[in-house]
């Protein structure tokens, strides 16, 4: 049996509008938070601003004031938040999600915080809702795995960025190819492990999408199972010159 993109999809709407609603209503986790994340980074944000991510994409994206940053599966929108912060009063910060509670939830996040340059977007990667060479800064935190058409999202992304923009990602990747079973596994899919890709063919297909340097940045402990997590980021066109003195 091979699942199909509706199956697929309906299986991470239902499982991540079940996790939106509990974290609504207070019950919600922040242990990855507290994992992934500075302390001093997410203490003024309310215990709602969850993380179902990996990594932290912030902590490597170099986001400057008055940049535009995209972050895709925005969830709860923790990673919107922080990118607010680093853009400032002139910047903006786009949060894109499909699921409706997990869009509720941000933007109820969003109105504690009183943040003015941040905007939550209902849509799928595969085809986002914005406007061509737009966007600064693409960010995602473990995501991308979960879609059922990457190379689309790869498409999209390189579509939105600037000519320079950047992406960076943290997601989930695998060590060796699953079995049938496990690809067909609905709950693996949610749980960011069925939709991964190899590293080698992440690489690949977003070189292929027309990213220029593409690298991983960090990869997480490589256990028993055969998927971790990793922070890769890709450019549209050269990769920024480190400056030096």
């Amino acid at each position: 049996m091979t699942r199909t993109a509706d199956e697929i999809k309906g299986a991470v709407k239902e499982f991540y509008g079940e996790r939106a609603t509990k974290a609504a209503a207070c019950c919600g986790t922040t242990d990855y938070r507290d994992k992934l994340y500075l302390v001093d980074d997410v203490a003024d944000l309310p215990e709602t601003v969850t993380s179902y991510g990996c990594g932290n994409p912030t902590a490597i994206a170099g986001l400057r004031e008055g940049e535009t940053v995209l972050d895709l599966g925005s969830g709860p929108g923790l990673d919107c938040f922080l990118s607010a912060k680093a853009v400032g009063a002139t910047g903006r910060v786009i949060g894109l999600d499909m699921t409706q509670e997990m869009l509720d939830l941000a933007n109820a996040n969003r109105d504690k915080l009183g943040l003015t340059n941040v905007e939550f977007r209902k849509g799928e990667m595969e085809s986002m809702p914005i406007d061509e060479s737009t966007v600064d800064v693409i960010i995602s935190n473990c995501v991308i795995n979960l879609s059922p058409d990457k190379d689309a999202v790869f498409r999209e992304s390189h579509r939105v960025l600037k000519p320079g923009g950047r992406f960076h990602v943290s997601d989930v990747v695998l060590s060796r190819e699953l079995s049938d079973t496990e690809k067909d596994d609905l709950a693996l899919w949610a749980g960011c492990a069925s939709g991964a890709l190899l590293e080698s063919d992440y690489i690949a297909r977003l070189q292929a999408a027309g990213f220029g340097e593409v690298r991983v940045d960090s990869r997480g402990k490589i256990g028993e199972k055969p998927w971790y997590s990793a922070t890769l980021s890709a450019f549209n066109g050269d990769a920024p010159k480190a400056s030096c003195c």
